[in-house]
């Protein structure tokens, strides 16, 4: 299993494991240099966005994986975390909604956890 489809994993289940809404993997490796996957997942207040990325950080962390930037800070309703390969975006619902980060990166390909799980 490669090093980013590890990562992608670790960032999923952390989101899933804090309840995060509608976690969405996008494979963007055939159309950017910036990283190979971009997690997605909403949080219903600051407070469980919070909680989300206060997860992702501690589950990379834990398996040995350096976070390189964080855009955003404890009241942010979007929080960016790049870990080089897999960039992780969290937001509250609206502005999720807003920024359709999904739109914006259709070329890429969604990849379901299932796929990521049996790579």
């Amino acid at each position: 299993m490669s090093e980013q489809v590890k990562m992608a994993k670790i960032a999923y289940n952390a989101l899933d494991e804090k309840k995060g809404e509608d976690i969405k993997i996008i494979d963007i490796s055939g159309i950017s240099v910036m990283a190979d996957y971009f997690i997605i997942a909403n949080g219903n207040s600051i407070t469980q966005v919070q909680a989300l990325v206060d997860n992702v950080e501690e589950k990379m962390h834990q398996s040995g994986f350096m976070m390189k930037r964080k855009e955003g800070n404890r009241s942010s309703t979007w929080v960016l975390l790049d870990f080089g390969d897999v960039v992780v975006h969290v937001f509250d619902n609206e502005d999720r909604l807003f920024y359709d980060l999904e739109r914006i990166w259709s070329d890429g390909k969604t990849v379901e956890i299932s796929a990521l799980e049996s790579a």
